[in-house]
């Protein structure tokens, strides 16, 4: 049976741990958009080579000698960057995340996720700063900065869910967890939204000293503010703190433990969440990758307003994040069991998005039903925010950080293959290659899916539950 504590006593949306979600919320903000923010500048640093010394890119090798050839729009820096040389940039983020989502998800849950995330984020904005002059010196360098931007960023990403195995009392995760995942498709959205105007008005630079500089400010009211678990927060109220505490009395967790690697790789309800995440993030990164080159292609518009239609779907799929969590929590109060909200909303998480994405390629006449379905992928697909994606603090919020890191992962994998198989296919031809594109998505959700409905559980499996020291 799902274990509900019998109260609701103390759920303010004053309380402390609201203030640390709308934290979290901003950290997510930050990581995002430190994330996206070379997506946007690309543009501007390479199309100027294009427009002034009528370069074709794709002619060039894949490591050029891009010193900057051009000063641009205010002596800003313009490269010889080929779509080879491009690719291997966006991507080198992803590498760096994956070396480091398990073992910082490990050590978050030892040494606590408070120094992880924090130490994460600063890094993270650091490299952000000294983005653009890293361009200057060569491509090699940009790609090392990814790379280890990615490797903060995954400290920072993983270390979230430790946090929230002491914070959030079992009836109110989906709400709290929800507003700090928010962030990302906020974050999303604004950077898409306005990069195109801070790189016309200042400079492409800047897009990277605006959001590095926000990421500075977030990390000094992170180590401020936050504290591992609400026993030893100075400002926590004791009615608060003991509301937290017993609610979650039957979930303590000692981070002295060792990992029980051989049950979690035999655990059948793990493997639902990780194969869960591959086809949540299959799609994600399609759209997040190749919506900007897809409005522009389609339906044909010039490139502003091709950032400010590509930032659309994010404020959905901020939105639904949030109204997913406030209703996940509302069934769950209505004695609905845990699993049974679990899986209701994995399967809107993953079925509507991909009705959207099928009818896709049959509306791409109207411009009106293309934005619309455009917009409701992102929106829905983040309802699984309160689906598998939290169900590893239900299954085992000892290791929740831990599960997490291998969680998102999968989640990672499944991007770097959709984002290549994505290139491959619309090479090939642009109209049939986006409905092969779309249509694979939609297989690969379905059958996701279809594994998480019968091997998903809510309850603590045996290998997490705490358990009397007898040895050392």
């Amino acid at each position: 049976m799902d274990k509900k504590p019998p109260t609701r006593r103390g759920s303010s949306f004053c309380s402390l741990r609201y203030g640390l979600a709308l934290i979290m919320h901003f950290s997510n903000f930050t990581m995002i958009t430190q994330r996206v923010s070379l997506s946007i500048a690309m543009i501007a640093m390479v199309n100027g080579t294009q427009q002034h010394n009528g370069v074709n890119a794709s002619t060039q090798g894949l490591f050029v000698d891009n010193n900057p050839i051009k000063k641009f729009n205010s002596g800003v820096s313009v490269y010889e960057w080929s779509p080879e040389t491009q690719g291997f940039i966006f991507s080198s983020i992803n590498y760096g995340i994956i070396l480091t989502l398990i073992p910082s998800g490990y050590l978050a849950g030892i040494f606590g996720a408070k120094q992880m995330l924090g130490t994460g984020l600063l890094v993270s904005s650091l490299l952000t700063l000294f983005t653009p002059l890293a361009a200057d010196f060569g491509v090699i360098l940009v790609i090392v900065i990814r790379t280890v931007q990615g490797m903060a960023q995954g400290m920072a990403w993983t270390g979230q869910f430790t946090i929230w195995a002491k914070w959030a009392p079992p009836l109110e995760r989906s709400k709290l967890t929800s507003i700090a995942g928010s962030g990302s498709a906020f974050g999303s959205f604004i950077i898409l939204c306005v990069g195109g105007l801070i790189s016309q008005a200042l400079g492409w630079p800047f897009i990277f000293y605006i959001f590095g500089s926000i990421g500075c400010v977030c990390c000094l009211l992170w180590f401020t503010v936050i504290y591992d678990d609400p026993v030893h927060h100075p400002c926590i109220s004791v009615r608060e703190r003991e509301h937290i505490v017993s609610s979650l009395a039957q979930q303590s967790s000692s981070p002295r433990r060792s990992v029980p690697i051989k049950a979690m790789v035999r655990c059948q309800p793990l493997w639902a969440i990780f194969i869960g995440f591959f086809s949540h993030f299959w799609l994600c990164t399609i759209i997040l990758t190749y919506l900007p080159t897809y409005i522009s292609s389609v339906l044909h518009v010039n490139i502003r307003d091709s950032g400010v239609l590509s930032s659309l779907p994010f404020i959905a799929a901020s939105s639904c994040t949030i109204l997913g969590g406030q209703l996940a929590d509302f069934l769950l109060s209505r004695n609905l069991r845990l699993i049974t909200v679990r899986k209701l909303f994995s399967s809107l998480g993953l079925l509507l998005p991909s009705l959207c994405a099928v009818a896709l390629p049959f509306v791409t006449s109207s411009y009106l039903a293309t934005v619309i379905l455009l917009i409701l992928i992102p929106g829905t697909s983040n309802l699984c925010d309160s689906g598998f994606i939290i169900n590893t603090l239900d299954v085992a919020p000892r290791y929740a950080s831990f599960l997490m890191g291998i969680s998102r992962g999968f989640g990672l994998i499944a991007g770097i293959i959709s984002s290549t198989a994505t290139g491959f296919l619309i090479s090939q031809d642009f109209v049939s290659g986006w409905r092969n594109v779309f249509f694979l998505s939609a297989a690969v959700n379905v059958l996701g899916l279809v594994f998480y409905f019968i091997f998903g559980q809510a309850e603590i499996q045996s290998w997490a539950k705490e358990r009397p020291l007898t040895r050392l």
